[in-house]
């Protein structure tokens, strides 16, 4: 991956990403942001809403952009300064959405971009639309991709253990599960 500077971009640049939503990276997401809405975890819930199935969290599909930004246009190195959202339409487990940014005004004097945003599943429906203000770095940077871990692989659970935050989360979370068991409670079903 290369971040470009604002002095290699140009109104009109595109960039986009696609991904399958699936039933382990949205119960990754939540469990990462701690997003238990039972619309995003409980099938048994999911099914009275208008829904009638999970659906991903908003957040979920614009992390998407946020992944095109971060990784491709301008890429490495760039701060995400604001984003507007508006959720056109749910996003589904199964959905294939692509992601997509484009430059609509570059200011060269403040290191500024401005880039229109959409979201569309496979059917090529817009699920999500926004605005974007980015800040390219000020010098191009080179990142080397790093593999893409698959969930409970041993590259994963290395990941998990050198991260300090990992062991105390997995405590609180082993002890409230134990407490809620104690107690005859059953913690919430997560996806």
């Amino acid at each position: 991956m290369i971040g470009r500077t604002i002095a290699e971009l140009r109104a009109g640049d595109v960039a986009e990403i696609t991904r399958a939503v699936d039933e382990g990276a949205v119960a990754s997401f939540v469990d990462a942001v701690g997003d238990y809405n039972p619309v995003h975890s409980d099938p048994a819930y999911a099914a009275t809403t208008p829904f009638k199935a999970p659906i991903a969290p908003g957040i979920f599909t614009a992390g998407l952009i946020s992944a095109v930004i971060g990784t491709q246009l301008p890429g490495p190195g760039a701060i995400y300064l604001s984003q507007s959202l508006k959720f056109m339409k749910p996003v589904m487990l199964g959905d294939r959405i692509t992601a997509r940014a484009e430059i609509a005004e570059v200011l060269a004097e403040r290191n500024r971009i401005r880039l229109r945003t959409v979201c569309v599943n496979q059917d090529g429906d817009e699920v999500l639309t926004g605005e974007a203000w980015v800040m390219p770095s000020k010098t191009a940077v080179v990142y080397e991709d790093r593999p893409r871990e698959v969930h409970g692989s041993h590259a994963d659970d290395a990941l998990w253990a050198c991260n300090p935050f990992t062991w105390p989360a997995r405590a609180v979370a082993f002890w409230g599960t134990l407490g809620l068991a104690m107690l005859g409670g059953q913690p919430t079903r997560r996806v």
